[in-house]
């Protein structure tokens, strides 16, 4: 049998009729049935209940926990897979499919037992499908990877003093340009900063050099100024955000980055729109 010491407190029922033998065995050669017991370190108790329950042919365990009132029925079982079949695509947790099971009115149980249930039936919940990673856009086929063709420009807050500083760097040759510290962030500290930028690069200067000359719209024209904006801001609509000036020159309000661009032939191109 392979036991040694006390009896387990559950063993099968060839162990059990092996144990009974011995000790009717044992009375049978003139030993007492608590003197062989003893010898087995059995309980005595244990053995008489053993004996009658062979009497009965049920000396194999019965399947603990019985059948408690609170049980859930067959009925139930099946009504918590109808709801894993129907919603579970898009409820992707117990705990709603629980909560979901009543509000449909079929079926009212916790959500350990929607998840004990689905594990007996070998039904596992997934999780959502994760989102897609967003492309990145190209750059314009006019803009050019060098330095001092594209400008870059950001505000970082200062709360404690209640300022707010614009900065403007060369996106590629990381250059700070300009730097304009005020108590708002408003366009009026961006057009401040850029012209700051345009004053301290000599590029105002050959922008007057033509200020009054006519752009045709309609020809790919070298000297056309060009604003390339692209901002982190997805709330509200440009139009809120911009203001214009009276030179024909918009800028974002919200904190955003800005790209002066150039062409590779060294054109100055002014900022006009974004």
């Amino acid at each position: 049998m392979g036991l040694s010491g006390p009896i387990p407190r559950r063993v099968d029922a060839a162990t059990k009729l092996a144990l009974l033998d011995m000790i009717d065995a044992a009375i049978a050669d003139g030993c007492e049935h608590r003197a062989a017991c003893a010898i087995l370190v059995l309980k005595e108790s244990r053995a008489w209940r053993w004996q009658r329950r062979r009497d009965h042919g049920r000396l194999d365990d019965r399947r603990p926990g019985g059948h408690p009132l609170h049980g859930i029925l067959e009925a139930e079982v099946d009504a918590i897979v109808a709801i894993f079949d129907e919603w579970a695509e898009i409820d992707h947790s117990h705990r709603k499919l629980a909560h979901r099971g009543s509000y449909v009115g079929r079926v009212w149980v916790s959500p350990s037992t929607v998840k004990r249930v689905l594990a007996a039936k070998g039904l596992h919940l997934r999780g959502p499908k994760r989102s897609g990673t967003s492309a990145k856009r190209p750059w314009p086929d006019w803009v050019s990877y060098q330095p001092n063709e594209m400008w870059i420009y950001d505000t970082t807050h200062f709360t404690r003093c209640g300022a707010a500083v614009v900065v403007i760097v060369d996106m590629v040759s990381r250059k700070w340009l300009a730097t304009v510290v005020s108590a708002e962030e408003t366009s009026t500290q961006v057009q401040a900063v850029f012209g700051d930028a345009l004053d301290a690069e000599g590029i105002t200067a050959k922008i007057d050099a033509r200020y009054d000359e006519l752009v045709d719209l309609g020809v790919d024209d070298e000297r056309r100024p060009i604003l390339l904006a692209i901002s982190d801001i997805h709330s509200g609509s440009g139009a809120d955000r911009c203001s214009r000036r009276g030179d024909g020159r918009r800028f974002d309000r919200d904190r955003c980055s800005l790209v002066v661009a150039a062409r590779p032939t060294g054109a100055v191109r002014r900022p006009l729109a974004c």
